[in-house]
């Protein structure tokens, strides 16, 4: 018996069957929150040490970084019931559309940072790295989730492609 039919073993009927139904969905917001740790923790690093006057650029390497554990993430677990592509060109598709994703990440740490100018010496450090956090680690984050779940189902693991690797 695997984890996850223990977990859903003691859960209520109503709530184990919601569960199985959005199974797929379930996985990739467990991939999400893994890759969202791995993000969080490069980005702090490398815009806290080597990149401190660099925080878009250590965001996109955090990203990238986190992206290629989700591609192994998404591939093997979430979506192991679709795909069926040649191996090449479901990672092409895949870094393909988790590149917009990159770039929809982005559009809110920058308008934070650049446009509303909440970064430091015209706001405090702590209110700079609360606008980071939100707007990068959240609202980015959440922006580009959405639009990789549809197009992830849409494009790299369709359905009529629908085979157990």
């Amino acid at each position: 018996m695997t984890v996850v039919e223990s977990v859903l073993g003691v859960l209520p009927a109503p709530l184990r069957n919601l569960l199985l139904k959005h199974r797929e969905l379930l996985k990739f917001a467990v991939v999400g929150g893994t890759t969202f740790v791995i993000d969080n923790v490069i980005w702090y690093v490398l815009k806290l040490t080597v990149l401190a006057d660099k925080p878009i650029t250590a965001k996109a390497i955090a990203i990238i970084v986190a992206t290629i554990a989700s591609y192994v993430l998404n591939r093997e677990w979430s979506f192991r019931m679709r795909g069926g592509r040649e191996r090449r060109h479901e990672a092409a598709l895949f870094f393909l559309i988790s590149g917009i994703g990159v770039g929809i990440n982005l559009v809110p740490p920058f308008v934070s940072r650049y446009v509303l100018d909440l970064e430091v010496p015209n706001v405090t450090r702590a209110v700079q790295e609360i606008a980071d956090f939100a707007s990068g680690s959240i609202i980015g984050m959440l922006l580009a989730m959405f639009f990789r779940f549809w197009a992830f189902r849409k494009w790299v693991f369709p359905d009529e492609l629908q085979h157990r690797r």
